[in-house]
């Protein structure tokens, strides 16, 4: 008998492609897609709560998956033996038969993490954006708490997007707080922002954070900031890259 499951991943994002399976290229859901299919000896297919671009980071990726027979209860073990070491499973666990790892999803938690300082931290480097400059960071943390709420997020939304109808989100929290998010944690002067909300654009993390950034070095005015959160797109703040960017949690 087939039975839905449902599977929780950590991974580190540098050698990766990106979440989604291609054509070419080596990808996160192609990894585990294959390591599935090899253990079921037919395909499997996952579907996973969020596409990370390349080069980006999971702490509590969710996924979803038809296994098409009796689950073995090892499995999450031999997942992970075949895996490891980039790509971590941290549950595998009977689910809902109409359960959708994308669908069902209430809100996600995105962390990014910056590296301050005039040479970027050799431990923090694959996982942090290095910022030579001196930040504002009392004003980027005021600014960043304006995007909670209600908003049309368009302002902040990359193009090249498969643009959505709507692309108005609500925002739960965004802060900014010392500390890095993995690796060392006397890494030296890391700082990172935590966002939580029911959804997020193409780039929208990554352009929220790189605006702030560019505010907080003085290249744009504060002002700047509420007229990209004001605007119908498209965007034209900076995108920060994508190694220090985390999917920390999704909730159901």
């Amino acid at each position: 008998m087939t039975q839905t499951i449902k599977g929780i991943v950590r991974y580190d994002g540098t050698d990766f492609m990106g979440w989604q399976r291609q054509s070419h290229g080596r990808t996160v859901q192609g990894e585990i897609e294959n390591v599935l299919s090899r253990i079921a000896d037919e395909p499997v297919t996952i579907q996973g709560a969020g596409r990370t671009d390349a080069g980006v980071h999971a702490l509590g990726q969710v996924f979803s998956c038809v296994w098409p027979k009796d689950v073995p209860p090892r499995l999450c073990h031999a997942l992970n033996r075949m895996l490891m070491p980039e790509v971590q499973l941290l549950s595998l666990v009977p689910a809902e038969e109409s359960f959708n790892a994308r669908f069902a999803a209430r809100s996600k938690h995105y962390g990014y993490a910056i590296q301050l300082g005039a040479s970027p931290d050799p431990f923090a480097a694959r996982y942090a954006w290095h910022v030579p400059y001196a930040l504002d960071l009392p004003l980027m943390q005021a600014l960043a708490a304006t995007v909670v709420g209600e908003h049309d997020f368009a302002g902040f939304e990359s193009t090249g997007s498969q643009r959505r109808e709507h692309t108005v989100r609500r925002i739960f929290s965004a802060t900014l707080e010392p500390g890095a998010i993995v690796g060392p944690q006397l890494a030296a002067n890391c700082w990172h922002f935590h966002y939580h909300g029911d959804g997020f654009l193409y780039h929208m993390v990554r352009n929220l954070t790189g605006t702030l950034v560019e505010i907080g070095r003085g290249r744009f005015p504060a002002e700047f900031f509420a007229e990209c959160l004001h605007s119908p797109g498209p965007f034209k703040g900076h995108c920060a890259p994508a190694q220090g960017l985390f999917l920390k949690e999704v909730q159901y």
